[in-house]
């Protein structure tokens, strides 16, 4: 992500996402977090409650952990709106 700019990032995104997908639509996120710390906890918060299933993979070493999250979304605003959530939580890279 565009970490200078991020509106302009987001507004591309959305404009990606209008051009790309039929809504509601699945959408997968994939994230990585330090596998120390409560990120993976964040951010599954983030995600509950709402029917999305998360995939968690430790790295080679057990440093990270990458999320893959699988969940059906009304519209890009409702995407970019978890995105934002989850760019709160402290040490994410999002993919």
């Amino acid at each position: 992500m565009d970490t200078e700019n991020p509106d302009e990032f987001y507004s591309k995104l959305k404009t990606r996402l209008e051009e790309t997908s039929t809504w509601p639509s699945v959408y997968l996120y994939k994230f990585i977090v330090p596998a120390a710390g409560t990120g993976i906890k964040e951010i599954e918060s983030i995600f509950d409650n709402t029917g999305a299933v998360v995939i968690k993979k430790n790295s080679k070493n057990g440093k990270y952990t990458s999320l893959s999250i699988s969940l059906e979304m009304k519209n890009p605003d409702a995407v970019i709106e978890k995105y934002k959530a989850v760019g709160q939580v402290k040490g994410v890279i999002s993919l």
